[in-house]
């Protein structure tokens, strides 16, 4: 290849009928010009393309990788779609046992609480047969008592019919009931008692 040196140092032989030297000098200089800034050019065109081509090569690599790193982060997604499926059907599958064991407890609960009443209520039955039981008797046995105390005064069934001395608990006729005689009924029952001891 032709270089701007070898076209200024190039020495052409003379002639008797040659060109002007001046002109073909002048020309030569024009050429050596042009031709140096086309070399320039050249060699700038040849860095550009060589970076270039090194950009492209590392773009390619980075392609690959991306690609790479795209299709892990495709298989990462469906990994963890698929994990999150299937803890969610173990979360419902979990949560489903446990509405299961609530309703079963429930009912568990439930039925002794049923079995519970139902014996109170048998216990409170039989209490209250007992009570009643015992409060009659009580009645009876203070009735006999209250008949020896008077006999121990000296006074008869006859006598405490006549001072109208009646006995300290009255059978209520409408309610059926045993209930306690007032204060001033005592009182009248005591005051019949002396009038009685007095005859």
């Amino acid at each position: 290849m032709i270089t701007p040196l070898d076209i200024r140092n190039k020495e052409f032989s003379k002639a008797v009928r040659g060109y002007k030297e001046d002109d073909v000098d002048s020309f030569l200089d024009l050429i050596t010009f042009d031709v140096e800034r086309l070399v320039t050019e050249n060699s700038m065109l040849k860095n550009d393309n060589a970076r270039l081509n090194k950009e492209l090569q590392r773009y390619r690599g980075s392609e690959g990788v991306v690609l790479e790193t795209l299709e892990a982060a495709k298989a990462l997604m469906g990994d963890i779609c698929a994990s999150a499926e299937r803890r969610a059907e173990i979360l419902l599958k979990n949560a489903e046992l446990d509405a299961e064991l609530i309703q079963r407890e429930a009912k568990e609960s439930v039925e002794k609480l049923i079995e519970e009443s139902l014996s109170l209520r048998q216990r409170f039955t039989t209490f209250q047969t007992k009570y009643k039981s015992l409060l009659e008797s009580e009645l009876e046995r203070f009735d006999g008592l209250s008949v020896k105390l008077f006999a121990e005064f000296g006074i008869d069934e006859t006598n405490m019919q006549k001072a109208n001395i009646m006995k300290p608990w009255q059978e209520s006729k409408e309610t059926k009931v045993l209930k306690p005689l007032k204060e001033e009924e005592i009182k009248k029952t005591m005051l019949n008692l002396r009038i009685g001891e007095g005859e």
